[in-house]
């Protein structure tokens, strides 16, 4: 494969990641909004992801490295807080608020927690006494105040939409602080709710993002990887919903909307995203996955704009321009720190870290 496209190829992946990932967001709500159980849903969304990789590990084989106990561990605590935790609490925090409030703190939290932990671990370098580290720095925190601009600040239309549809969205997301003083204060204390779910799921991505790059480190087959994180995820997240859901009723979806959200959400949101981040992961580092959350929210206003006939306002075009000047600045710093790197080491070092670095236990 020729060198361009390797370095062209894990910022392709994750633009189109993020879109995918947009939609995920859109539909879930959607169908939570009708009634679908989300204790139920993410266990259907695993288990049926389960299905779909198991094939997987059929294919080369023999160039594999061998699976341990202490490997299994690690998959099984993985999944652990990559899925049974991570997308229980998202999903609680969508269903009591809305994808605007999931878009925010997924572009504050996920970025900055996995910069601390990645320095912390050694992953990335920071050294704020010379330029490339306070650049790395200042480009981070940039990148997530252009996420905030394109969630909070509209400003004039630029593009006016061809349908009202997003104007009833907004407008039945808050219908119910129109209806009286309790309904108000009952959707305040949910939107509060709802932000303490998604900051605590923003954290455990953050923490599986750093682990999966540890993990990969020792084991850099990330299909397989992704086979079992789903396998577990689906047997853990069993064992909430039984717990959980005492109404068995639940656990039969009518056909629409439901069906459709389960299949896009085992195909799409743990199949294709997981794999695709855990390859992004292995080749530019946890960092570089986590950087493109807050441009996820810009590329989300602007494809409305383009395919689906969504208003496109002027606070969008300056978060994006914001987002992809801080995004470029980390970029920058990484590609200075690597090329250090090489000079001094003659080779260039994993975005993984040393081998030293697990967050796992052996």
């Amino acid at each position: 494969m020729y060198p361009w496209v390797m370095r062209v190829l894990p910022f392709v992946v994750m633009i189109s990641e993020e879109c995918l990932a947009v939609g995920l967001s859109t539909l879930s709500k959607s169908a939570m909004s009708k009634g679908m159980n989300r204790y139920v849903y993410i266990f259907y969304s695993n288990a049926l992801a389960s299905v779909i990789l198991f094939p997987s590990l059929f294919i080369n084989r023999r160039d594999r490295p061998p699976l341990s106990w202490s490997l299994i561990v690690k998959f099984f605590l993985l999944s652990l807080v990559g899925i049974t935790v991570m997308q229980n609490l998202i999903y609680t925090g969508l269903n009591y608020s809305t994808t605007t409030l999931a878009s925010a703190m997924t572009i504050t939290v996920i970025p900055s927690v996995t910069f601390v932990l990645s320095v912390i671990f050694g992953m990335e370098k920071l050294d704020p006494s010379n330029l490339r580290g306070l650049i790395k720095i200042l480009g981070t925190l940039v990148s997530i105040v252009g996420g905030l601009i394109v969630v909070f600040y509209k400003g004039p239309v630029i593009i006016q939409a061809a349908s009202e549809l997003l104007s009833l969205i907004v407008m039945n997301e808050s219908s119910v602080d129109k209806t009286g003083s309790f309904d108000t204060i009952f959707a305040a204390s949910n939107w509060i709710l709802g932000s303490i779910f998604l900051a605590g799921g923003s954290v455990c991505f953050s923490i599986w993002n750093v682990s999966q790059a540890a993990t990969l480190k020792g084991y850099p087959s990330g299909v397989t990887i992704v086979f079992f994180y789903c396998l577990f995820g689906a047997i853990q997240t069993a064992v909430v919903a039984l717990v959980v859901v005492r109404d068995f009723s639940s656990w039969k979806f009518d056909l629409g909307i439901e069906y459709v959200t389960v299949i896009y959400s085992a195909v799409i949101g743990n199949v294709t995203v997981y794999n695709a981040d855990t390859w992004c992961i292995m080749v530019k580092g946890p960092v570089f996955v986590a950087m493109f959350k807050p441009i996820g929210i810009a590329l989300s206003a602007i494809t409305g704009a383009i395919f689906l006939g969504s208003s496109l306002y002027l606070g969008s075009i300056i978060g994006a321009i914001v987002i992809v000047t801080g995004f470029y600045a980390v970029i920058w710093s990484q590609s200075k720190d690597n090329k250090v790197d090489i000079q001094i080491n003659g080779a260039e070092e994993s975005p993984l870290g040393s081998e030293n670095t697990l967050l796992l236990p052996e």
